[in-house]
Order: structure tokens, then sequence, then C-alpha cells
């Protein structure tokens, strides 16, 4: 599985030794020159770049037509089409929208990603089938905080809750046949890293993640224990984005990084030299 933590400015180019590919934030485009600059030059060097719409961030998607714009002006590898939070229905309009009159101006060669959404297991999957079959979608992208998860795994700590719940539904459709295993998927965000481990085997089709999470508890001086974190402080990176992190902190971010790469992959990887030289 691919990795990607979302970073502060002051570590856009330390994180390309510690991410397989680059994940960006479409509304920071317009507001953020060097953050827009980085993901050129990511492209320029040959890397992966994922567009996001920015929904997480914003409530709601990145508009549509600017969406369009930085789609090709940037040229990224893969984006993710504009959806809407746990509405299915409005998700499923919004890829047709975006297929029927959207897609025919996108340059050849950049593949798609259609986030699944719904309140219900039966709007999720109907969801996940139409965006697979009906819109075609290039990858499909399942995130970590449906609220539907809690209701599958009611923990007393809701990021646990979270956790089990996407690992339970994700095993669920894969056991109904939901799942198309010849298409590459991914996994947006990350309640507590000790799901991750629930992926290593049987899992193959999961292509790639992201999540900021070793990056903001660094930045918060929390370290990961031996599965991670007990619990997540729900702080998004964008609110840290000009963060400057003492070489302490870089130094616990290197750790935490490398303790979630160990956790998804089960092995050990040297400590990224980006960060080994701060002391």
């Amino acid at each position: 599985m691919k990795i990607s933590h979302e970073s502060p400015l002051a570590l856009l180019d330390q994180s390309r030794y510690y991410n397989d590919y680059d994940y960006a934030l479409v509304h920071l485009f317009e507001s953020e020159p060097t953050y827009l600059q980085f993901f050129k030059d990511s492209l320029a060097q040959g890397r992966k770049v994922i567009l996001d719409n920015s929904i997480f961030e914003l409530g709601t998607a990145f508009d549509t037509v600017k969406f369009l714009h930085w789609i090709r002006d940037l040229k990224p590898t893969e984006y993710i089409i504009p959806d809407v939070l746990e509405d299915a229905l409005g998700t499923i309009n919004n890829a047709n929208i975006w297929k029927n009159i959207f897609l025919p101006d996108v340059p050849r060669g950049i593949k798609s990603i259609g986030v699944v959404q719904g309140k219900t297991y039966q709007e999720l999957v109907n969801c996940y089938l139409h965006l697979d079959t009906i819109v075609n979608v290039d990858k499909i992208a399942i995130s970590f905080d449906y609220s539907y998860y809690l209701e599958v795994c009611p923990h007393p700590n809701k990021w646990m809750g979270y956790s089990i719940g996407r690992a339970q539904t994700l095993t669920r459709m894969l056991k109904e046949g939901i799942i198309n295993r010849s298409k590459p998927h991914h996994l947006l965000g990350c309640s507590l890293p000790i799901e991750f481990m629930f992926y290593r085997e049987g899992f193959e089709w999961i292509e790639s993640m992201d999540t900021s999470n070793p990056v903001v508890h660094g930045l918060l001086n929390i370290p990961y224990e031996g599965t991670g974190l007990a619990t997540k402080q729900s702080i998004k990176l964008v609110d840290l984005l000009h963060a400057k992190p003492t070489p302490l902190q870089e130094n616990l971010i290197g750790t935490n990084v490398n303790k979630f790469k160990y956790i998804v992959r089960g092995m050990h990887e040297e400590l990224d030299s980006a960060f080994q030289s701060n002391g």
C-alpha cells in the first residue's frame, strides 16, 4: 500500500523522502503559490500526485468549474471527483455530471477517483456499484469517518469505532462480492493507525492511502506507541499548514512516520534521512 502524509509548508521538500507519492488539497492553490509549485515540481520529477477536492477541509467539495481548471493546470496523476459527504444520491449525481459534462475536458491520461458516500450499508453499496460500473472511475476511495462505522462498531472510543468499522465494512463488501478486486482502491484518512494492520493480507486491491496523522501528532509533541495511538487529536493538517517544527518535532514526526509504515507493512524501515541530521 502506497502511503502519503500531508505535511506543513516547512516540510514539503522533506516529505518526498517519507512519502511514496504526493497528495494535494486544491483549495490551497490560490492562496499558497509555493504549495502549488511543490506539486508541479513533484510531477516534473516523475512523482505521482493525487489532487483532492478538499471536501474534508471545506465541508463541501471545491467549486467544480474551478476544480476542472486546476486539473488542467496541474495535470495530476489522479484526481478525486467532487462528492457529497455521506450523501449517496448527491455523490452519484455529481459523478454523473462530472462524467457527462466535465470529463471530456480533462486531459487524457489523468485518472479519476470516485469516493463512496452514504449513511447506511446499502447506500454505500449502491454508491460503490454506481461509481464502479456506471461512471467507471479508475479508482475507488473509502473514507475513514462514515457515521455508519459507529453503528457497526459502537465502541466507547469513537476513534476505535471508526477504525474497526471501516475494516468490518470493507471485509463485508469483499465477502459479498461488492469489491471489484481488479480495480485499485484508496483509503481516505485515518482514525487510529492500528486499523491498517487488518489490511496486510487479502487486501492487495488497496493501492494507496493518505493521512496526516503521524505528522499532526508529531507537531503536537505526541509520540506513537507500539500500535500508534490510543486516541486521536482532531486537528486538520491544513490548520497547521504554516507550522515551523522544531528539530525535536521533526525527529518525532520522522519516528511517527516510520512506526506508521511498520503498522501498515509489518516491517521496519530506516528512519528517513531528511530528519536524521536534526539531532
